[in-house]
C-alpha cells in the first residue's frame, strides 16, 4: 500500500476490467457504551447523471437517468470537546455531498487515467470538506479545533477508489481473508512503521489515540491517502470507525465476516460485539457487499 503522504497512486495488482456488479450496502452507527452522545457520521449513496424533460413534442418520460451508476460510501469520526466533534463529522459529510452535485466531474471509463482522475477529484473533495470546517471553525471559537477522519470509497464498473485521512478504517474481504487497505495516521502508527516500537508495544502505547492528520483540527492542510483496487463478486468492503477496530480484532472481525453474508446482519453483529467488549467510543460499520449484476 503507498505511503499516505505520497502522490496519488493506483494499486496495480489486477487490471482494470469493467464488469457489472450489483453492490449492497449497509451502514449502521452506535454511540457506545461510555460516550454521551455519538460524533460517528456515515453515507450510503447513489449517483447518476439525470435528465428532468421541461418540455418535447416526444411522448416520453419526463425523468430520464442514466444506466451508469457510482456508488460512495463514507465514515467520518469527529473529534473535539462541547458536541465539535459531531459538528466537524456533519459538516464534512455535507460538504462533500454538495462537491459531489456541484465540482465532481463524472468519469464512465474506469481505466487506470479515469481511476487517477477520480481519486484526484476526491482528493479535492475532503480538501473541500477541510476549508469548509476550519471555516466554520474560526467563525465559532467554541469550535477550535473540531476536525474528523474520513475514510471515503467510491465504486463504479468493477473499480473501487478509495480515500482516507485520520484512524477510522478501510478494509477489503476476499476468500476468508480480511487485508487493512488504509494506513492508520496516528503518531503510534508512525512509529510503528518506523521501527521505533513493536507491535505488542502499540496496542498498549499511551499516545496511540493521538491523531496526526484530520479534516478540520490544529493543521493547516490535510493529506489525503489514496488507493484503487479491482472488486469481484463474492468481495467485500469494510469502512469502520475506531470504536469497532480498538474493541474487536481483525480476526474477531474477519471471522463474523466469514460466517454472516448479509451486509445489515454482519454490520449489526459487529456493533453488538464492540459493545459487548466495552463500548467505549462511538462505533460505525458499513460494509458492501459485491453481487453479480441481476443476481440480487
Amino acid at each position: 500500500m503507498p505511503d499516505p503522504t505520497a502522490p496519488l497512486n493506483v494499486d496495480s495488482t489486477t487490471p482494470v476490467t469493467h464488469g457489472a456488479l450489483a453492490p449492497k450496502a449497509f451502514g449502521i452507527t452506535d454511540k457506545g457504551r461510555v460516550r454521551p452522545t455519538n460524533e460517528d457520521q456515515f453515507l450510503v449513496a447513489e449517483l447518476s447523471k439525470a435528465m428532468r424533460i421541461r418540455q418535447t413534442s416526444l411522448v416520453e418520460p419526463k425523468l430520464h437517468v442514466g444506466e451508469e451508476r457510482g456508488h460512495l460510501y463514507l465514515v467520518a469520526d469527529g473529534m473535539g470537546g462541547h458536541r465539535a466533534g459531531e459538528t466537524a463529522s456533519a459538516l464534512t459529510v455535507t460538504a462533500i455531498e454538495q462537491f459531489m452535485l456541484n465540482s465532481f466531474k463524472w468519469f464512465f471509463a474506469p481505466d487506470e487515467s479515469g481511476v487517477q482522475k477520480v481519486l484526484a477529484e476526491f482528493q479535492a473533495a475532503i480538501g473541500h470538506a477541510d476549508a469548509h470546517v476550519m471555516a466554520e471553525a474560526a467563525e465559532h471559537p467554541e469550535l477550535s479545533g473540531m476536525g474528523t477522519t474520513v475514510t471515503l470509497a467510491f465504486h463504479l464498473g468493477s473499480q473501487v477508489c478509495l480515500v482516507h485521512v485520520g484512524d477510522s478504517r478501510g478494509y477489503f474481504y476476499r476468500g476468508r481473508e480480511l487485508q487493512q487497505v488504509t494506513h492508520d495516521h496516528t503518531l503510534v502508527a508512525d512509529l510503528l512503521r518506523s521501527g521505533a516500537i513493536q507491535p505488542e508495544e502499540a496496542a498498549r502505547h499511551r499516545y496511540r489515540h493521538i491523531i496526526t492528520n484530520v479534516v478540520g483540527g490544529e493543521q493547516v492542510g490535510v493529506k489525503v491517502e489514496a488507493h484503487a483496487f479491482e472488486v469481484k463478486a463474492g468481495d467485500r468492503l469494510l469502512l469502520c470507525s475506531d470504536g469497532l477496530t480498538e474493541m474487536l480484532t481483525n480476526e474477531a472481525i474477519a471471522h463474523v465476516l466469514g460466517t454472516t453474508p448479509d451486509p445489515q446482519e454482519a454490520a449489526t453483529a459487529l456493533v453488538a460485539q464492540a459493545n459487548a467488549a466495552g463500548g467505549r467510543d462511538n462505533v460505525t460499520v458499513l460494509i458492501v457487499r459485491f453481487d453479480e449484476a441481476g443476481s440480487t
